[in-house]
């Protein structure tokens, strides 16, 4: 059911916020684009969502219509701050306080903090984030509580109610692909299957029976086993 509210997708063009964009298609009345080029390393997630904007808007006329523009912020002071797996050509590997190299300090927030800033000139009032408290790595700038109190901060920054819609927060990878299913079908999988990018290696090479990835990362790992679990029923 469509919500009299405008909404702005922190989009990559991975499983996660494709589903988050299939989601806010199905619920709102405009839907407008976000996506940050801050030197990761999997790059080609950037090229990557425009083909899944093209796709959807082929496959999905009842969508067309809702889905607006789309945004791309160049943050380079992002990857010059951040020694990280994502920013730098080194290993993945888990750290001594038991967060892995691919955490990247500080980059929901301030990607929730940019987009909340167009979507006030763009007119735009929910901001919609794949962040999971489930299936994750462990990074804080993804937990519920990191989100509400972004929540309120952006609301009273802004002077203006901010909703950040998180419809992946409580759900594992399996149940984010049954929730894929359940807003498009089969075609909708079938989609984020061909034309999403998850893995943090940038590998397009290799294509496994959930994507393209290398298959090895945490990224393609939680990705892969989610598959299993959600083919198995």
């Amino acid at each position: 059911m469509s919500l009299p509210r405008n909404a702005l997708v922190l989009f990559s063009g991975g499983q996660d916020s494709t589903t988050c964009l299939a989601h806010a298609l199905a619920r709102y009345a405009r839907v407008e684009t976000i996506a940050f080029d801050y030197g990761q390393r999997h790059r080609v997630e950037l090229d990557a969502r425009l083909q899944v904007l093209r796709e959807l808007r082929a496959q999905f006329p009842q969508w067309a219509a809702r889905l607006g523009d789309d945004h791309l912020l160049a943050v380079p002071v992002l990857g010059e701050i951040s020694e990280t797996a994502l920013t730098r050509d080194i290993a993945l590997q888990m750290q001594g306080a038991g967060l892995p190299n691919t955490f990247v300090p500080g980059r929901n927030l301030l990607f929730l903090t940019l987009a909340a800033a167009l979507a006030f000139r763009r007119g735009l009032d929910v901001l919609v984030t794949g962040v999971c408290e489930t299936d994750f790595s462990g990074y804080p700038d993804c937990r519920d509580d990191t989100i509400k109190a972004m929540q309120i901060a952006l609301s009273l920054g802004m002077d203006r109610r901010i909703l950040i819609d998180t419809p992946l927060m409580w759900i594992d990878k399996a149940e984010t692909w049954r929730l894929a299913e359940s807003l498009g079908g089969r075609p909708l999988v079938d989609l984020i299957v061909e034309h999403t990018h998850t893995c943090y290696l940038g590998e397009r090479g290799a294509r496994q029976a959930w994507g393209y990835g290398c298959g090895t990362c945490p990224a393609c790992a939680l990705r892969a086993k989610g598959w299993e679990r959600y083919c198995g029923g």
